[in-house]
């Protein structure tokens, strides 16, 4: 029998093809990802673990929301990105307050650049066969 947890805001954040859905509950300031701790999700990688912390940072509520997310899609990076897009607009519905401060720092904004398709006749999206003069 499984529990079912009230969050206290939602958000669901997007980058190239990652989809992070995030949940704020009042807590300690734990990170759940896929049902396994931030740290050992996103294998230590520093600068991940700061991006997806940083929208709480600025506010100074790191011990004040334990996050849960389910994320699927892309890569480690991409997903961090998408977690921390997710953690920002989650605020904004908790708070109205917070969002000029996470505006000015571009935590509001979606990364809208994706993989661009490949074109018959090359070889990769812009990479042309070699040209052969006869």
């Amino acid at each position: 029998m499984s529990e079912k947890i009230l969050a206290l805001a939602k958000g669901t954040g997007r980058r190239k093809s990652s989809i992070a859905q995030v949940k704020l509950i009042p807590g300690c300031g734990d990170f759940i990802i896929n049902g396994k701790s931030a740290i050992l999700y996103l294998q230590e990688n520093p600068l991940s673990i700061l991006a997806i912390q940083s929208p709480l940072d600025l506010l100074s509520l790191q011990k004040n929301y334990t996050t849960i997310v389910k994320v699927q899609g892309g890569g480690l990076v991409s997903q961090a990105d998408a977690i921390k897009l997710g953690i920002a607009r989650a605020l904004c519905e908790i708070e109205k307050t917070y969002r000029p401060s996470l505006k000015m720092k571009n935590f509001l904004t979606r990364d809208s650049r994706v993989k661009e398709r490949r074109k018959y006749g090359l070889k990769k999206a812009r990479k042309a066969p070699q040209f052969s003069k006869r």
